[in-house]
């Protein structure tokens, strides 16, 4: 793995023991709070590899949980994350999963409420770095590590445009985007790192383009 600072290898600030079973479990968990864009009411949680083999041993069952509850990764309530979330009547569940996969710190998070659910895949590559490798069934690249909209549409034409010409408008500038369908003509993904965080306003001018199903965004 290609390092760029001391930062990459010694990880973030943060409740430890380790920086890819803790720190980035933390982030993970996080982000899926933030594509339900609203308190969970239950999560079901598959761990992969070493991640179900290490999973109470290295903090990664309360750091999953303690990013769902919105923690960062240096707070100091991460260790009673579990007692929190089961205070808060949030119902969890833990599988050890043995199906292979291509990274062995993989992660599979189903959460939901009243309103809606969301399930998406992550991996700790270490040093508190993860990458989101899908969402909803929809494969994508997400790192976390810049501020990011998701925006489900239908896979018509104009939909892209439309979502450009905005972000354009406000000066937001577009670091690395990528589109993702399931089928030509059906619901597609559009997965957008910007330089900067992008306001509610602008979201909801986002949401009224053409052929805008669902937006969300990730906030760093």
């Amino acid at each position: 793995m290609k390092f760029n600072s001391v930062f990459d290898i010694i990880g973030p600030v943060m409740i430890g023991p380790s920086s890819s079973h803790t720190a980035g479990a933390v982030r993970i968990g996080k982000i899926a709070r933030d594509f339900l864009d609203e308190d969970c009411r239950w999560a079901r949680i598959h761990l992969y590899g070493s991640f179900a083999k290490t999973s109470k041993g290295h903090g990664t069952d309360v750091a999953l949980v303690g990013g769902l509850l919105g923690f960062s990764t240096d707070d100091r309530r991460m260790r009673q994350s579990l007692d929190l979330a089961r205070n808060k009547g949030i119902k969890i569940d833990f599988l050890e999963d043995t199906a292979a996969t291509d990274h062995p710190n993989t992660v599979r998070i189903k959460i939901g409420n009243d309103h809606d659910d969301v399930e998406v895949v992550g991996i700790s590559i270490g040093g508190g770095k993860v990458q989101i490798i899908e969402l909803n069934g929809f494969s994508l690249r997400l790192s976390g590590n810049h501020p990011a909209v998701l925006i489900m549409h239908n896979d018509r034409a104009g939909a892209i445009a439309s979502v450009t010409k905005i972000l354009a408008k406000h000066q937001i500038n577009i670091g690395h985007m990528e589109v993702n369908r399931k089928d030509v003509g059906k619901e597609a993904l559009m997965v957008i790192e910007v330089d900067q965080n992008v306001s509610d306003t602008i979201l909801t001018e986002l949401e009224e383009a053409d052929h805008i199903i669902q937006v969300s965004k990730i906030v760093t």
